[in-house]
């Protein structure tokens, strides 16, 4: 089986994806060891996150409103020889596709930015068995201003500021673009719907501002970088230059 605590750790000549998730599966590593854990990951799509922690060797459900990924992700799982069980649904229908008390680890990555987070939070509190955790991986606003100031889209960045509503009144869309969060923010939401905070992880820091080439052509960049990630994870100061954050709750 493969150790759940370094499954992306960089190697010599990697690209930058190699070490974009590696402080989330840190984080998650004391979490999966020891015994096999009842995992349910909602929206986990094709199946990035759902093999590696089959691979490691516990029970996993992944529930995902795409039937293409799904079909993408019980390629994967028997390509590498795991079992992953895989169910069309969403949150809102979550309770009826696992049941009540059924998972000791929920992974909700990518997912509250384009929900209603505070029920999908008391959905999955339901879910969860007593003493279960939730990861919980989301957009960051901060850094979201910058990157849209460095791409020249200076209102954009200056309405991103306030927060996603100003930004949709600015850009004029009908459709409510993905949800930010700040630490505070996010940390403020957990533990309104009655979690307890684990841990609050900065994640890719460094990653999407070193160049590709620069991984490609310097020996040893890619572990470099990694490390880098790990040495500013659990820095409050970094915090605000993260691209995602990364949360931990029981």
């Amino acid at each position: 089986m493969v150790s759940p605590e370094h499954p992306d750790r960089a190697r010599p000549g990697e690209r930058p994806g190699s070490v974009r998730t590696v402080v989330v599966w840190d984080a998650l590593g004391p979490v999966l060891s020891g015994a096999p854990r009842d995992v349910v990951d909602i929206g986990g799509g094709t199946g990035g996150f759902a093999v590696r922690v089959a691979q490691a060797g516990h029970r996993v459900t992944v529930v995902d409103p795409s039937p293409d990924a799904l079909a993408a992700l019980a390629r994967r799982a028997r390509e590498v020889g795991v079992e992953v069980a895989g169910r069309q649904g969403d949150v809102s229908g979550l309770l009826d596709v696992v049941g009540v008390d059924s998972a000791d680890v929920v992974l909700c990555h990518g997912l509250l930015e384009v929900v209603d987070a505070a029920e999908a939070l008391a959905t999955i509190r339901q879910v969860l068995r007593p003493g279960g955790t939730v990861s919980i991986l989301v957009a960051q606003r901060h850094a979201a201003v910058v990157a849209r100031a460095m791409a020249g889209h200076l209102h954009q960045a200056l309405a991103l500021l306030d927060g996603d509503e100003a930004t949709e009144r600015t850009t004029g869309r009908n459709v409510r673009p993905p949800r930010r969060f700040t630490a505070d923010e996010l940390t403020a939401l957990v533990e309104e719907a009655g979690f307890s905070v684990a841990g609050v992880h900065a994640v890719r820091v460094f990653t999407d501002l070193v160049p590709g080439s620069l991984l490609d052509q310097e020996p040893g960049a890619a572990a470099a970088l990694a490390d880098l990630e790990r040495a500013v994870a659990e820095r409050p100061e970094y915090l605000p230059l993260a691209t995602q954050l990364h949360l931990l709750a029981t």
